[in-house]
């Protein structure tokens, strides 16, 4: 039978920073920090944020009193139609699609950590697609991933 070792936990630290130093070179954190900053200098869209968060307080308070409030149609409408404005800016668009590779790859390395240990292991995403790709929902519900029949 073949004895267990534990890790070094000082090389398994060292190991990570390696790790997280070659994530922080990479293509995909490179092109992520260009598209925020990006977004960050574009004034149509910090001048959109800044009316959106004005909007966002009058939907708040509109939202107190739901479809009862005189101005409820109105502000939603209003908050949707310049969510929506935002979301269609290009450097908006940029940001996401940056966004959404950096996560990727996030995932990518916790997914191929957390199946070196077990394939059970859940590795949160902000993809839905991932995670239902990855190993089942680990809930035991009725996908039945870790229930035992007996």
């Amino acid at each position: 039978m073949e004895s267990l070792q534990t890790a070094d936990v000082t090389a398994l630290i060292m190991e990570s920073y390696e790790l997280s130093t070659m994530i922080n070179q990479s293509r995909e954190v490179s092109e992520y920090l260009q598209a925020k900053q990006a977004m960050e200098e574009d004034a149509e869209v910090q001048r959109l944020l800044s009316l959106f968060e004005k909007k966002k307080e009058q939907y708040e308070d509109v939202q107190r009193f739901g479809k009862y409030h005189p101005d409820f149609n109105h502000i939603s409408k209003e908050v949707r139609e310049l969510k929506r404005t935002i979301e269609l800016m290009d450097s908006v668009q940029a940001f996401k699609r940056a966004e959404e590779r950096l996560d990727e790859l996030l995932y990518q390395v916790s997914r191929t950590i957390a199946d070196a240990v077990s394939e059970t292991i859940k590795v949160p995403s902000n993809n839905p697609f991932l995670e239902a790709k990855s190993s089942g929902c680990g809930t035991g519900g009725s996908c039945g991933c870790s229930v035992k029949k007996h």
